[in-house]
Parts: C-alpha cells; structure tokens; sequence
C-alpha cells in the first residue's frame, strides 16, 4: 500500500515529498495542473532567514517582525520553530541547487521587504518563487518520486474519522479513481480565486483541499483573513513585487506626492493606496529613479510584465497600480504537527493550511519559507503510520463517480455558473475586500446561499468525457461557493479590526472578544463556528 499520498506539486508538496522521500517513504504527487506551474511560481520577492549577509540581523528580530505583523494570532512556538529553521531551509535550498542572487562576497543576496526590521528576504532576481520551483522540480525527478498530473482532488476517503486516501477526476480521460494511501498531506494552496480578476492569484486558486477537509468532517480556521498586495497592475492585476519598493520604489498619487511608508507592512499601505482610489486619486509605482541597469538586473520580470500587460516602460513611466487579493492566511487548521483538527492520517501545509504562522497578516517573504520548512516538517510527521486497511472503502468512490455521471446526464444548464462566478469576484472584492461593513456583509452572505441553493439548476454544457475544461470549473465554483460562505461568515462575526481584516465600524482591536481563532466544522450537514482564544 502507498505510504504517503500528497495532494498539490507546488513548492509545499514537493518539499514534504523529498523529506519523505528521505526517510524512505513511498510517496505519490498529485496535482491538478503540472508542478512548474503552480502558484509557487509567482512568489517574486524572496524568501526570509535571519542570515545578516547584507544587514546586522538576528532569528530574535524575525521573529518578532512576524509576531507583529500576525497582530497576536499565531502560535509562537511554530513561529519560533520556523524563524529558527530558516537558514537551515536556506542551506537545504542551495544544496538542491538554487541559484540565489550572490553579494559581492558570494555570500547569498537580500533585501527588505515590508514590515521587515532588516534586509532578510534571501532573492532569486525577481523569479525567486520560480527557480525554487523548478529545483525543487528537478530533485523530486532525479529521486524518481512518482507524479501524477491533471488530477482534481474530489474528496478524502474516510472511515471512522481516518483519511484512507482521496478520490480525483482524471480530467484527461473524465474518470473518477480512488487513490489510498496510509497518510494524506494536502498541500493545495489557498482560495484567492474567491476574488476573481482582483487577485494575483491563478484561477485554479480554488481552495479544493480546504472544502475536501469540510465536507470530510475536519476543521478549517481564521477565513476572514485575506492579504491584499498593495501593488498590483491597475488593467490586468498582474503583481508587481514588494521588491519593487524593497529596493527603494515609491508610492505616488497624482500630485506626485508620497503618501505612506512604503515598507510598512502590506495591511497598512494596502488601505493607504485604496483610500486614495477612493478620493479619486490615482495611484503609481515609481522605480525610475533606480535606473535602467539596476532594473534590468533586479527585477528583469517585473519590467516586462509592465510593457506587456500595462504598455508602459518602467524606466521612464510611472507604472498605475492598484491592491488586489494576494494571499489567504486561514485555511485548514493544523495542530503542531500539522495533523487536520478532526481528522487521522492527514496532514496539510502551505497555503492551504493555517499552521498558526501568519496570524491576521502574514509578513513579506514568509510564504516561500513556510513552504520549505514546514513542507519538510510535514513529510517528517506522515512517515511512520501504521493505520491501514487491508479491504479499500469504495463507498466514497462510488459516490462521487454518480455524481459525476448525474453532472453528463442529469443536472440542467440553466444558469451560466461563470457569470455569476465573475460577478461574485467583483462582490468579494467589493464587500469582503480591504475594508468592510457588516450590512454589505450580512447581505452579500444572503446573496451567496441563495447561489448555492440554486446549485442543482446549474450544470456543464460540454458533454464530451476528456479534457472537459467546463467539468472542471464547475467543480472549482462549487468548492468557492462553500469556502466563500465560511470567509463571509467569518468576516461578519468578527466585530473588530485586526491586520488584513479592517472593519470601519471596529476600526479597533479588541483582545477581549476576538484575539481569537475562528473555527468552522459541518455536523449533521450544518455549518458550525466557534472562536477559540489564543492564549500567547
């Protein structure tokens, strides 16, 4: 039998699945689209150890800049855990082969990101996400890990409150297969397409692994929390990274003044720029001053993508940005071990999980560092279980192979589920983006369970079995529909203001009430919540 079944070939996947691999697991990669381009690939920035290369710095001070910026909802054991270990995940990654940019003592290269208390995000030019991809890519290949592509998760297999494995649509061939395992680790990625044409995220940011974890009986945590990047392209919101401002860009309306610390953290200066949107200002990325050289050698990607999406050169225009959703930091909730809270044998990391790291706002080049340290984590915990079957359960197989089958040969067309899909991307951005109101709120979360009652007089007009693309997004909208309840609810019960949630009628913390986790489960079919007090 597997050992080790892991959903998701992004940068998490594949570094739990070497960890694994290490220990001499058999392990299986499953991914909905392939490795290299999974949303890994568009973390730009850099990625954060306390190594002091190019500034004094220290584990202690990375800490606290994180700490701060999750403003108290975070487990400072984990925190501590992951500061600590990231030279570590740095030295791991080099070994691998990643070409980190160099200092003039070929020492490894950083820069500043915001809220950062020092030069500590450890680069790759501007392709940081994507060169730790690939080699992450290549070193799973050259340990013949075997991978499995275009395979959407459906559900978890469970019996008796243990993951036996998930169930996938192949969607080349339309099949629906079961695929067990001893342990699971979901590694999925986040739910950024909730806010779709506002978020840099992929469309395939659809947060599978997290509805998969609430239909099967798990907890998921904290949804209400969304990070929005302060800039992004203002036509196609295309991100333009924080290492844009990390070497020394400014923000500028159209007087041609600085209005805001550019490197305060990305809660703050992302509801400074949409102020001034909403004064009918407009908003600039100014890095002319930096000069072509430097432009062309530090951020090569961010240039191009400026002439091709914007039309506008960089080194010598202003380039017209604006903040759009760019990271989701709740998820899956996880104990230390990154075990899901309500379920044996299944473990979740990266986006997809909220391990207690980035609390209510996670800081600048913390991501990429999650997914290596605790990817790694991750694969250390699932080796070694000793549950197994020896019959497989197929009753979850069996279920969702008819209803697949009712989507080809029962379900009507009726309603275009990608109007209304398009449409709730502007309403989430709207109601549920950088600052929010409890009426829009409360009527929004109406608007969407009037949606998903009328599910059944939605369906797929594409009847072919392969590479049926509209399958595929049906599938998707419908896990945004349950994941996007959870963040309105969320977002409606917590009565305060706290790093990326900005309420402007709680423009507060408030410790008392709502330093707090916010916890939701399904029990007999109804959705249930509970907030749970950190104590730190």
């Amino acid at each position: 039998m597997l050992d080790i079944l892991i959903v998701g070939s992004g940068g998490a996947g594949l570094s739990a699945a070497l960890s694994a691999k290490e220990q001499g697991a058999n392990v299986l990669v499953v991914g909905k689209s392939y490795p290299t381009a999974s949303q890994t690939s568009m973390a730009q920035g850099g990625m954060n150890a306390a190594l002091g290369n190019v500034t004094p710095d220290s584990i202690q001070a990375h800490y606290e800049d994180t700490i701060k910026s999750a403003h108290g909802l975070c487990d400072r054991q984990m925190v501590q855990q992951m500061c600590e270990d990231a030279p570590n995940s740095i030295a791991w990654l080099e070994k691998l082969g990643v070409p980190f940019d160099r200092t003039v003592d070929s020492k490894v290269a950083q820069r500043q990101l915001g809220g950062a208390s020092s030069k500590r995000a450890c680069y790759a030019q501007d392709y940081t996400g994507l060169k730790i991809l690939h080699t992450l890519y290549d070193s799973c290949l050259k340990e013949r890990i075997e991978m499995i592509e275009e395979h959407l998760l459906l559900n978890l297999i469970v019996e008796e409150g243990n993951v036996l494995g998930a169930t996938f649509l192949d969607i080349i061939t339309g099949e629906v297969k079961a695929i067990h395992a001893k342990t699971t680790i979901l590694a999925t990625g986040g739910y950024g397409a909730l806010y779709k044409n506002f978020t840099t995220n992929s469309e395939g940011a659809t947060g599978d692994g997290i509805a998969a974890v609430l239909r099967a009986g798990g907890t998921i945590s904290n949804m209400e929390f969304v990070q929005f990047h302060p800039t992004a392209l203002k036509g196609s919101a295309t991100l333009i990274s924080e290492s844009a401002r990390g070497e020394g860009g400014y923000l500028v309306n159209n007087k041609n003044e600085r209005f805001v610390d550019e490197l305060l953290p990305r809660d703050v200066v992302a509801r400074a720029i949409f102020e001034q949107i909403n004064s009918k200002e407009e908003v600039f990325l100014d890095i002319r001053h930096l000069g072509e050289e430097k432009l062309l050698h530090l951020m090569p990607q961010e240039v191009h993508l400026c002439r091709l999406h914007e039309g506008v050169d960089p080194v010598t225009q202003l380039i017209p940005i604006k903040p759009v959703a760019h990271y989701t930091m709740g998820g899956i909730n996880v104990n230390p071990k990154l075990e899901v809270t309500g379920l044996k044998n299944c473990y979740a990391v990266g986006e997809c999980s909220n391990a207690k790291i980035h609390g209510a706002n996670r800081l600048g080049g913390n991501s990429l560092l999650e997914i290596v340290s605790l990817g790694r984590l991750a694969g250390k915990h699932a080796v070694g279980c000793d549950y197994h079957r020896t019959t497989q359960n197929t009753t979850q197989l069996q279920n969702d192979q008819e209803y697949i089958e009712g989507l080809f040969e029962e379900y009507p067309y009726e309603r275009n589920f990608y109007k209304i899909q398009d449409q709730l991307g502007v309403d989430f951005y709207n109601n549920a983006g950088i600052l929010r109101d409890n009426t829009q709120l409360n009527n929004f979360l109406n608007e969407l369970r009037v949606i998903k009652a009328d599910l059944d007089n939605m369906g797929i007009g594409d009847k072919n079995r392969e590479n049926n693309t509209n399958l595929v997004d049906f599938l998707q909208f419908q896990n945004l529909l349950e994941v996007g309840e959870v963040v309105l609810d969320a977002a409606l019960v917590r009565d305060e203001s706290r790093g990326a949630h900005y309420k402007t009628a709680f423009p507060n913390e408030d410790d008392k009430h709502f330093k707090a986790d916010s916890l939701y489960w399904i029990e007999e079919n109804v959705l249930q919540s509970k907030l749970v007090k950190v104590v730190n």
